[in-house]
């Protein structure tokens, strides 16, 4: 075998060698860069998490507060709008009481004009009669006030007036003073009835006052604007009104039954009157 052949068979070998070798490389490299492909792709394709089970108990509602109510207009009013449902809500507590006291005070006196009837003149004497009744009723008051007059009228200094006059004009007093105690608090009631719906007069006009003043701030009469002042302003024009009219009608209805009551004292103060006039005691 030549020199040629020696040299020319190891370089084939060799280009055999090389020419595998490149046509194996495009293969791996694209294997290789296929795999992170895969890769990435893999959680796409990965099924959905199953859905959570829908809640087998009762949906609850919120509640949510009334941003234009009673509290709402005392958190975030100023210092004349608290001093004004201050105001109203010290009438109303008073027109109350005065009315509950009123009736209870009426009520007694209706009882004690029962109890007269019943055993005053059917005692032997007024000075019997009087005893009957109880200490604190305004029978037995006018009943010694007639009695008190009559022993004390001689040797005095109004001796030079009559007995007849005399007597009438204690029984008299004893009968204002009984009138006077029954009309006490009437006068706050009327009061009451006259100011307090100027009193929530002068909140509505408070109210519309915050809400001119939002708007010109704002620029815009957005219904939220003006909503909260709006709502503080008729919340006080009611709050006027459910105190007034009360006062008023209560004041109506003890004003008739004053008046009732006092027609019966009346009448039993006349009769202790021309009792004492006859001489009885």
């Amino acid at each position: 075998m030549s020199l040629t052949h020696l040299v020319r068979a190891p370089l084939v070998a060799a280009l055999i060698a090389l020419t595998t070798v490149a046509s194996c490389l495009p293969t791996a490299a694209l294997a290789q860069a296929s795999a992170p492909a895969a890769e990435a792709a893999a959680p796409a394709a990965a099924p959905p998490p199953a859905a959570a089970p829908a809640a087998t108990g009762t949906v609850s509602k919120e509640s949510v507060a009334n941003p234009y109510g009673i509290e709402a207009m005392w958190r975030e009013g100023d210092i004349i709008t608290r001093s004004t449902l201050i105001i109203l809500i010290i009438m109303s507590m008073g027109s109350w009481y005065v009315i509950f006291t009123k009736l209870f005070e009426q009520s007694k006196l209706i009882r004690s004009a029962k109890a007269a009837n019943a055993t005053f003149w059917g005692a032997g004497s007024l000075q019997k009669g009087a005893e009957s009744l109880h200490e604190a009723s305004a029978y037995r008051y006018i009943a010694e006030s007639g009695l008190k007059a009559s022993e004390h009228h001689e040797g005095t200094l109004v001796d030079t007036i009559d007995k007849h006059t005399w007597i009438g004009m204690s029984i008299q007093r004893a009968v204002d003073n009984i009138n006077s105690r029954l009309q006490d608090g009437l006068a706050f009631l009327a009061t009451v009835g006259s100011t307090a719906p100027f009193v929530g007069l002068f909140g509505t006009v408070w109210g519309i006052l915050h809400a001119l003043t939002s708007i010109g701030i704002s620029g815009q009469a957005s219904i939220d604007k003006v909503a909260g002042p709006v709502g503080e302003a008729l919340i006080m024009t009611a709050i006027g009104l459910a105190v007034a009219v009360p006062a008023v009608m209560g004041y109506n209805w003890l004003i008739r039954r004053n008046k009732s009551a006092m027609e019966s004292v009346r009448t039993f103060s006349g009769d202790v009157h021309n009792v004492l006039l006859a001489g009885k005691r």
